[in-house]
Order: structure tokens, then C-alpha cells, then sequence
């Protein structure tokens, strides 16, 4: 072969190396300061009063300045006001240069009405963490499918409960002001040991499962190397089954680096002959060779519900004295 065509074939797959270095490259918003307002939005169902205040105030005792969107506490078919008015008050979250970061009162249903009316280049020209959990999985895929960090996390309720002192509370501070977090978590007579390293996405199953398919759809980046965490609440054991079938179907569960389950709670136990959740779902990950942790705190349980950055790059290290998560910081 000529020296020239060998130098071409270099520089070609040079060009593609690169670009896949890029393409796992997400934008890790800007830390936030002492005095930095905060934006308060319902993009899912309707919150209570007493609520949206107790959150406001441990925003306040943070340093921060809560401001509560147009349509925050409005109430429509027990969603947080019309689809258009929830998705008006994301999209002036986001493009509101004094708003430099957003957090959602409460999950329940309906963000996936939002999505449809914002373009992911929203997202992406407006880098800011977005913060919630449950029902708020689907902004999270949306900033993530964009490009962009959020944060997985519990929101208005959650942290006031907590109360200023919480471990949890300090780790989601810390977060906002760019301080990545390492976590260690008991080991589980069910996971599989191993270690892999891989862009996190995830939250609730039910949620981004409803996305399949959609621009929105965080797993369509499955190609890049991503690492899985799934939570659930009132979803019985078939119909977990059915969605684990579903990525299954998809080619996702093949891809994965690694699966980090969470907890799944108010669900019918025994159920098709398993005892639990995690013994359902140990039947099927047990016959992938990569690193699976089980009952790690996070999603609709009581005690912890650790903060997880989506779309940022991590390592998972499965083994006999437990599981250890390090979260590493975009150069």
C-alpha cells in the first residue's frame, strides 16, 4: 500500500477517533454561587403550597435565591397548569440568563407533555442543572440526548425534609457548586463483580422507557458506552419484566456497561414465582458479563435517595466488600 493512501487512512481514523472522544463529552453546567438564583417550576403534576415553601426555604438557608415560575403552583387536570404553561415555565428557566439553575417541586406525571414543546437546542444553549427525580426522568433524558449534565435528585419535599445537616442535603450542595461526590454502598448477596467505566443515565424504568425511539431518548447513546441505574414505585413485578424485555428487544441491555439497580418500592411480592424485585431481575442480568449492584440507595424509598449526575462519566466497581461509584470531573 502507497505511503499516501496509509497516511489518508491514518488521518481518517484519527478524525473518527476524536470524534467519538467528543461525542461522550457532556457540558457539566457552571457551579453555582453564594446569592444565585434558583428557578422553582412544576413541569409534572400539581404540587401543594406547603410544599413548594418548605423547599424555598432550605434553598434560602443555602444561599440561594428561590423563584417560584409563572405557573408553579397553577392546577389543571391535576397537572401543574396546560402542558403549554408548564412548558413556558421550563423554557424561561432556561432561557432566563439570572436563572442559573432549576429545580422541579414534585414528580407525579405529565413532563412528557413538556418535552413536546421544547427543542433539544434549548437545552443545549442553555446549560443548567435541572434537578428531580421520578417523573422528571424525562427532562433528564431530554438534557442528556441535548448534550448537557442534570442531576437526579429529590426535590422540593426531599430536601426540606432532610433538613439542613443531612448527608444527602450536603452532597446535592456540594454538586451545585461542582464538587463531584464518590459513593460507597453495602455489598448485596446478588450482585455481579466487576468494573466498567461508562456515561450514567437512568432514573425511573417506567418513565424513559415511555421515550423509546424519541429524540429524548438518553439510550440512544447506548453506542458510547453507558452505564444503567433504574428505580420504580407502584409498578408491579410483570410489568418491570415487560420493560426489561423491552431493552432487551431494543439491543440496550447487550450494549450496557454496567447496571446500577435501585429501589423499587410499593409493588405485589411474591409474584410469577419470584420472591422479590431483585430476584426477578437477577434472572435475566445474571447472564450479562458486567458489573450489576443492587439495592443502591436511590429513587421513591424513606432514607437516602442519592444524588446521580446524568450524562456524566463514571466508574463502577462491583465487588465482594461492596459498591464504590466515582463520578470524574470533565477536564
Amino acid at each position: 500500500m502507497r505511503p499516501r493512501i496509509i497516511r489518508h487512512i491514518i488521518l481518517a481514523l484519527s478524525s473518527l477517533i476524536c470524534l467519538g472522544v467528543e461525542a461522550q463529552r457532556s457540558v457539566m453546567p457552571v457551579p453555582l454561587k453564594t446569592g444565585d438564583t434558583i428557578a422553582v417550576i412544576s413541569p409534572s403534576s400539581v404540587p401543594d403550597s406547603a410544599t413548594i415553601a418548605k423547599g424555598c426555604a432550605t434553598l434560602r438557608s443555602w444561599g440561594y435565591v428561590p423563584v417560584l415560575g409563572a405557573h408553579a403552583m397553577s392546577s389543571y387536570h391535576g397537572f401543574a397548569g396546560t402542558a403549554d404553561e408548564r412548558a413556558a415555565d421550563l423554557l424561561w428557566a432556561l432561557r432566563d440568563p439570572s436563572v442559573k439553575a432549576i429545580i422541579c417541586s414534585r414528580g407525579g406525571d405529565g413532563a412528557v407533555q413538556v418535552l413536546q414543546r421544547i427543542p433539544l437546542q434549548e437545552f443545549r444553549n442553555h446549560p443548567k442543572w435541572i434537578m428531580g427525580f421520578s417523573d422528571v426522568t424525562a427532562l433528564h433524558s431530554a438534557e442528556v440526548s441535548a448534550g448537557v449534565m442534570s442531576i437526579h435528585c429529590s426535590m422540593c419535599d426531599g430536601i426540606a425534609m432532610r433538613g439542613e445537616r443531612d448527608s444527602v442535603n450536603m452532597i446535592h450542595r456540594k454538586l451545585l457548586q461542582g464538587v463531584l461526590p464518590t459513593y460507597q454502598a453495602p455489598a448485596h448477596p446478588l450482585n455481579q463483580h466487576g468494573e466498567a467505566t461508562g456515561i450514567l443515565v437512568g432514573g425511573n424504568f417506567s418513565v424513559f422507557c415511555g421515550l423509546a425511539g424519541s429524540e429524548y431518548d438518553f439510550l440512544n447513546r447506548v453506542d458510547e458506552g453507558l452505564i444503567l441505574f433504574i428505580e420504580d414505585t407502584d409498578e408491579s413485578m410483570s410489568k418491570v419484566d415487560r420493560m426489561l424485555h423491552h431493552l432487551e428487544i431494543r439491543g440496550i441491555l447487550s450494549k450496557l456497561k454496567g447496571i446500577i439497580v435501585g429501589h423499587f418500592s410499593k409493588y405485589k411480592a411474591p409474584e410469577s414465582g419470584f420472591a422479590d424485585m431483585y430476584e426477578m431481575l437477577h434472572e435475566y442480568l445474571q447472564h450479562y458479563n458486567i458489573p450489576v449492584c443492587y439495592d443502591f440507595p436511590v429513587g421513591h424509598h424513606s432514607g437516602k435517595n442519592y444524588p446521580m449526575v446524568e450524562g456524566c462519566l463514571v466508574n463502577l466497581r462491583v465487588g465482594q466488600d461492596g459498591t464504590q461509584i466515582q463520578f470524574v470531573h470533565p477536564e
